[in-house]
C-alpha cells in the first residue's frame, strides 16, 4: 500500500533521430498544461520500467520501440503532490512513425534548441546534461 510521500514511478523516452530528439507538449486539460516533457508515463503495477515505457510510447505515439540504455534517474517533488521517481532510457530504433496521438504538440528539436522550450522543472536538469549523456551511451 502506498503512502503520499512514496513516489509516483515514471518512465520516459529519449527518442534520437538524425541528431534530434523528440518533445512533446502536454495538452491544456493536462495538470503542468503547456509545458514540454519527454515521452512517457506512469509504471503499472508488475511492470518494469522498460515495459512501461514500451506501452506508454504505444499509447502516445502509436510506434513500437527497442528500449536502450538507461541514461538518467532524478526524483523531483513538485510543490502539493507526491514525489516524482523518473527513469530515462534512450530510444534509437522504433518501428512507426510517431503520431500525436494525447499531446497538445509534439516536434523534433536539436539539443541545442530544448532549453528554449518550457520543459517540466523535473526534466530541465536532465536537458542541461544530455549532450554528454547521448555521446556517452552511444
Amino acid at each position: 500500500m502506498s503512502t503520499p510521500s512514496d513516489p509516483i514511478h515514471v518512465s520516459a523516452g529519449i527518442l534520437v533521430r538524425n541528431g534530434q530528439v523528440l518533445a512533446c507538449q502536454r495538452r491544456a486539460d493536462q495538470s503542468h498544461a503547456g509545458k514540454w516533457e519527454f515521452p512517457g508515463g506512469k509504471r503499472e503495477a508488475g511492470e518494469t520500467m522498460a515495459q512501461c515505457l514500451r506501452r506508454e510510447l504505444r499509447e502516445e505515439l502509436g510506434i513500437d520501440v527497442e528500449v536502450g540504455a538507461e541514461l538518467w534517474r532524478h526524483e523531483h517533488a513538485y510543490a502539493g503532490g507526491p514525489p516524482v521517481a523518473l527513469v530515462f532510457f534512450r530510444i534509437d530504433r522504433f518501428a512507426g512513425e510517431p503520431r500525436n496521438l494525447v499531446f497538445a504538440d509534439l516536434r523534433w528539436v536539436e539539443l541545442a534548441d530544448l532549453a528554449g522550450l518550457d520543459f517540466l522543472d523535473a526534466d530541465r536538469e536532465l536537458i542541461a546534461l544530455l549532450p554528454g549523456l547521448l555521446r556517452a551511451s552511444h
